[in-house]
Parts: structure tokens; sequence; C-alpha cells
């Protein structure tokens, strides 16, 4: 799942003067995997916060930017200092990339997923799912809708994964429907720490999301509902208590 690019940089600040002017050489290393191949190690030279001279290991030799930065890569380019930096994609980056991957890029939390129903923001559907994921790690997720098995593409809008600041992510997305009937909705979400798609099917009875005012609705629907069955239980009672004091006289 970790497809793009990363980034480890390492700092030098490599001189600074009494009057203010600073040189200073910032070294990263971008890759993809842990094969010597897929990474690439880049030197830059500063003067004062402006770039002079660059080293590129894709490109095998310096760089200037400047007067002073061309004659700066005119001279390294021809002599041992080239070899010495081309030397550290292997003996700087190598090892810094295979620790990344071993004990911070390899660990991993799985999602946990919430689903819920909202108010839908247009009127062009009456329904909106809301499917939150939290607490995950890495930051690369794809969240999807499923209705009745098939993927939906249409109506759906997500959110870009988002920090909690404490290592985790979290990403919502929406789907804006129109209900049918005995459908099933589910919300899939693929990660790197799970082996298999996690599928969250949606259930309309365990929603506690519902607007306040078809809550309200439905609470006064219920209400009226049970107020119903006590009434006609309540005269059923008394039909019957009245019924037993009948006397029954006999015609001729």
């Amino acid at each position: 799942m970790v497809s793009s690019f990363l980034c480890l940089t390492l700092l030098f600040i490599s001189l600074s003067t009494a009057d203010g002017f600073k040189m200073y050489k910032l070294t990263h290393c971008d890759f993809n995997s842990t094969e010597l191949k897929d990474i690439k190690y880049v030197l830059s030279y500063y003067y004062n916060k402006i770039k002079f001279s660059t080293f590129d290991s894709d490109v095998g030799k310096f760089v200037g930017y400047t007067e002073y930065g061309v004659k700066n890569a005119e001279y390294w380019n021809s002599g041992a200092y080239l070899t010495q930096i081309k030397a550290q994609k292997e003996t700087y980056c190598l090892q810094n990339v295979r620790f990344w991957y071993n004990n911070i890029l390899s660990k991993s939390a799985k999602p946990y997923v919430r689903l819920h129903s909202t108010t839908p923001p247009s009127s062009q559907h009456p329904a909106m799912l809301v499917c939150s994921v939290y607490d995950f790690y890495p930051k690369y997720i794809k969240v999807s809708w499923l209705r009745d098995g098939q993927e939906v593409t249409s109506d759906v809008t997500s959110t870009e994964e988002m920090a909690d600041g404490d290592w985790y992510y979290q990403t919502h997305s929406h789907l804006e429907y129109t209900p049918r009937s005995g459908e099933k909705i589910s919300c899939k979400v693929e990660h790197a720490s799970l082996e298999k798609p996690l599928i969250t099917d949606w259930d309309p009875s365990s929603d506690s999301s519902m607007p306040k005012s078809e809550r309200s609705k439905l609470a006064i629907g219920a209400s009226g509902l049970i107020l119903g069955l006590i009434l006609s239980l309540a005269g059923f009672i008394y039909y019957r208590r009245k019924a037993r004091g009948r006397i029954l006289v006999p015609t001729n």
C-alpha cells in the first residue's frame, strides 16, 4: 500500500559566520522499496538560503545553479569527492531505508468502521449514508461503496485521510442514494493492515444517528401505538366485567 515516495531527511549546518551568513548542506533519500535501484540520494548545498549546487544519484554528478555553484560542480565532478558522494546511496541511504521499513513502515493499525445515516445536503436523493473510518495506520486507504454486491461510482464523495495527531488517521465517505426495497448497501475498506477487505453492511435498525426530527416522529408514532393498545385493552376488560354483571331474564 506504500506506493508513493517516502523521504528520509537529515540536515547539517556546516558553517556559520559571525556576520550572519550561513552555508549548509541538505541530504535526503527518496525511496519506494528496500532495493538499491529504487533509492535516490540527493545532496544540496546552500549559501544564505540560496541553493547553489546539487548532486542527484539519478543524474550521477553535481549540477550548479549559480556562478559559484557551477564552478564548484565542475571541481567536485573532476575529483575523488564525486566517487565518495556516489557511494552514499548505498552506505547512507540503503541502511537507513532498511531500518525504516523494518521498524516503522512495517507497523500498521487496523481501521475501525462506523456506518450511519444523515440528512443529505441536496434534494437529489432522499437519503445519505456516511462511512467513517478511524484509527488506521499507515495513511493510505481505499473506501468504496457496494450496492447489492456491485461497486457504486456515482453520488459518492470522500474526504482526504486526516491525521489525528497521534500517528493515526481518519477518513469519511458519503453516499447519496434513493432507497430500494430489499437492497443491501455496504461500505468496503481496503488497507495494508487487513488481509482481506473489511465490509460493513448497513443496518437501519442499529442507526443511532437518525435526524432528530425523524426520531421525534418515530417516538410519537410508537407512543400513539402503545396508547392505542392500552385503551383497547382497558375497553376489553371493562366490557368483560359488564358482561359478568348482567342478569339474564328468560322469555316466554
